[in-house]
């Protein structure tokens, strides 16, 4: 009877493994897709938004003598820095949160809870103010309470979306599914930057009357360019709500064979009535939901310990340099002379920073992101996360030594390479492979780990942007050349798995998997 059921598992996944790719491949894309394009819309269009903010509600005068030789309109560092934080800060909590919990209730349960919540803490971070109480929360104070609920949300759709994408697809375009679902960061990213030019162009004409009531128009523009992020979100709810649990879930931590393999049938003859077994109550009892001590057994073994540590470690040292140029972005070009100077006016300075945003994430991070989805399946992950690595410790290395050498041109180029080798590179490899080489019982938990990682990496990039300053520009550039450089080195603790099924990259595994819940399940046994 075993036997029987390990065939028909193994069948199923089989059939799955070497489907064409269809229409349903397709719409596990775009549903998770448009989470991530609202995700990176979301996350960094504050870098932006915080130069708007300064200027409506921040007017340190700067004087010499009685003469106010100008105003500097723009936030303390320490409520930018918290402004930043804030969000990455609840990204962490939200990637370790709802990684365990799709491990234990399942990937669909939770598939559409993290994006209610991302457009419920959009809606209110668009109509953030000062509350009435003299004494109370400033709109920054708001800000920052709703972006840490925003990064809660945002870090449930990492592995929530990279575990879904991978486990529906086939093995030949694995790669380039789950590519393409992270490449919708790139457009999100782009998309901020556009609808900001639109809504600050639109507004052109009353921020160039002179009126010293300006900044109340800068007031409205920063609340729409957050608002609109909630447009995608609310669109993605329904789908997501709608998709079904993948086979695997249902097969390996519920224990009913019968209906993954019934399911896996039906979506690959696109057809939207899913298998509902009647006999729910003897399915139930095979159900064996993983548990931390479970968890704990299997990665105390080295041969399973260090590709987490591989994973863990490889996105904290890359996520320390991409935060650190990207929520920072508008800062590190005024070091060059781009969009800084104190004789431009307050329409100008907005302008230039979104112009430079463009041409950034217009010729390099986008490109990045979908050179990768062409490639991965070709080249491999791990190759393209050493090319990645190595590419970015030379461009950090000379912008950090060379920079008052370069010249504005020279410098926003090796910039924008900058970001095309993060995006054709780790920051998508980095949540490619956590969503493979990890067996279904512990794949979405681990790749929430990884993920938070990352995010550990970013909100120290932070700290230590705003502890040596901008104007300490070369020691940041060299800062991040040195994370690029441990990066590369735990990217040779990860197995390469172009070309290989989820069972291939964890075959042999099974009866490592077995002793470890057998232990959990009998925790006065102590492994040797």
């Amino acid at each position: 009877m075993q036997k029987d059921r390990l065939l028909e598992k193994y069948g199923a996944l089989d059939a799955l493994n070497n489907a064409k790719f269809g229409g349903f491949h397709i719409k596990a894309c775009l549903v998770s897709g448009i989470g991530f394009f609202t995700d990176a819309y979301d996350l960094f269009i504050i870098q932006l938004a915080v130069i708007m903010i300064g200027m409506v509600y921040y007017h340190e005068e700067i004087r010499d003598g009685d003469t106010i030789i100008k105003k500097a309109d723009k936030l303390y560092p320490v409520s930018e820095t918290l402004l930043k934080q804030s969000a990455l800060i609840g990204t962490l909590i939200g990637q370790l949160l709802f990684g365990y919990l799709a491990d234990i209730l399942g990937r669909k349960k939770m598939y559409g809870t993290e994006l209610l919540i991302i457009v419920f803490t959009t809606i209110t971070s668009a109509f953030a103010s000062n509350t009435a109480s003299p004494n109370g929360l400033t709109v920054v104070g708001m800000l920052i309470i709703w972006r840490f609920f925003l990064g809660i949300g945002i870090g449930g759709d990492y592995p929530l979306s990279a575990i879904i994408t991978s486990e529906f697809a086939n093995t030949k375009n694995r790669g380039a599914m789950i590519a393409a679902v992270f490449a919708m960061q790139g457009f999100g990213i782009l998309t901020g930057s556009i609808v900001s030019l639109i809504v600050l162009l639109s507004f052109s004409s009353k921020l160039n009357n002179g009126d010293p009531l300006n900044y109340l128009q800068i007031d409205h523009i920063w609340r729409i360019i957050i608002g609109v992020g909630a447009i995608p979100g609310l669109v993605a709810i329904y789908f997501r709500m709608t998709i079904p649990e993948t086979p695997r879930f249902t097969m390996e931590i519920k224990g009913d064979v019968e209906k993954g393999a019934r399911n896996i049938e039906q979506i690959l003859k696109q057809d939207d009535t899913l298998y509902i077994d009647s006999n729910q109550d003897e399915k139930k009892q095979k159900e064996q939901k993983p548990t931390f001590r479970e968890l704990k057994y299997y990665l105390t073994k080295w041969d399973h310990g260090k590709v987490l540590l591989g994973t863990a470690m490889a996105w904290f040292a890359l996520d320390v340099g991409f935060y650190g140029i990207n929520l920072n972005q508008s800062t590190i070009l005024k070091q060059i002379g781009f969009g800084g100077g104190s004789n431009l006016s307050q329409y100008e300075i907005l302008k230039q920073a979104i112009y430079g945003n463009l041409i950034t994430s217009a010729l390099g991070t986008v490109p990045g992101y979908w050179l990768t989805v062409l490639f991965v399946d070709k080249w491999g992950r791990k190759t393209i996360q050493i090319m990645g690595f190595v590419a970015l410790t030379i461009l950090f290395l000379i912008m950090g030594l060379c920079k008052d050498i370069l010249g504005q041109f020279l410098f926003i180029t090796l910039y924008t390479l900058a970001n095309l080798f993060n995006n054709f590179g780790p920051n998508a490899t980095t949540f490619i492979i956590p969503g493979e080489v990890f067996p279904t019982r512990y794949r979405s938990t681990c790749h929430g780990i990884s993920a938070a990682a990352g995010k550990l990496g970013a909100i120290i990039s932070q700290v230590w942007f705003l502890g040596l300053g901008a104007e300490n520009f070369k020691a940041i550039m060299l800062t991040f050349a040195f994370f690029m450089l441990i990066g590369l080195g735990f990217t040779f603790l990860i197995p390469e798995t172009k070309g290989k099924s989820l069972e291939e990259i964890c075959q042999g595994q099974e009866q490592s998997i077995e002793m470890c819940i057998y232990l959990s399940n009998n925790s006065q046994i102590i492994p040797r």
